[in-house]
């Protein structure tokens, strides 16, 4: 399927799907959705290491990215997991501004790494960051009990809806640690009773700029 890099409405590039009509990250803006849904809704509610990651929808490494600066920041050991069909080409990373849009010209390399290193095992990025790209379909995943926070960001049931079913949140619930959190973008009522109906606790709270909801969901 053909991809362009556009600009998103707060200056950062993310990657459009023509076919689809669909983007990567949102219209509105790719690093504040990134921020809104999976730090300030996600990552924050541990402060304390280490934590275990995975994130359905590797794509561009955004996510990967801001949760390093963050995780860097509050001194916490993290494992990232990204699962990703369909990886990014070497020509595509070129052309994404999000060192420059977050001013973070000393990730350069950092950045690079996350798109470069193998796939299919754990490759240290720094001393507290360990990341295992997976190339594999969503729906492939068959994880137990291995992670504390999913970000869940895969495309929209517009495109995918064989991604927001209750099997899908089936495999999810599955891969959670007690107490662990996922979080998406997403806010429509079937996603919603498709987590619960897997045994997921589900809120509804406010959406990044061009939303007005998200969800949270936690396995108790």
């Amino acid at each position: 399927m053909k991809r362009k890099i556009v600009t998103t409405a707060d200056g950062s590039t993310t990657i459009y799907l023509e076919g689809w009509d669909e983007h990567y990250h949102s219209k509105h803006g790719a690093i504040q959705e990134a921020y809104h849904v999976f730090i300030k809704n996600g990552l924050s509610l541990f402060n304390r290491g280490p934590i275990s990651i995975l994130e359905m929808g590797y794509g561009t490494a955004l996510n990967a990215l801001i949760t390093f600066m963050e995780a860097e920041k509050a001194g916490v050991n993290v494992h990232y997991t990204g699962v990703e069909a369909h990886p990014i080409l070497p020509e595509e990373l070129e052309q994404l501004n999000y060192i420059t849009e977050l001013k973070a010209e000393k990730l350069l390399s950092v950045f690079e790494k996350m798109h470069k290193c193998p796939w299919e095992r754990d490759y240290g990025i720094s001393n507290n960051f360990v990341l295992h790209k997976k190339q594999i379909h969503f729906l492939d995943i068959d994880s137990q009990a291995l992670f504390d926070l999913v970000y869940f960001d895969a495309f929209g049931a517009r495109v995918q809806p064989e991604l927001w079913t209750e099997a899908m949140f089936k495999k999810m619930f599955r891969s959670l640690k007690k107490d662990g959190i996922l979080v998406t973008y997403a806010a429509k009522g079937s996603v919603r009773r498709a987590m619960q109906s897997v045994g997921f606790l589900v809120e509804r709270l406010p959406g990044p700029p061009g939303k007005r909801e998200m969800l949270r969901a936690r396995k108790p």
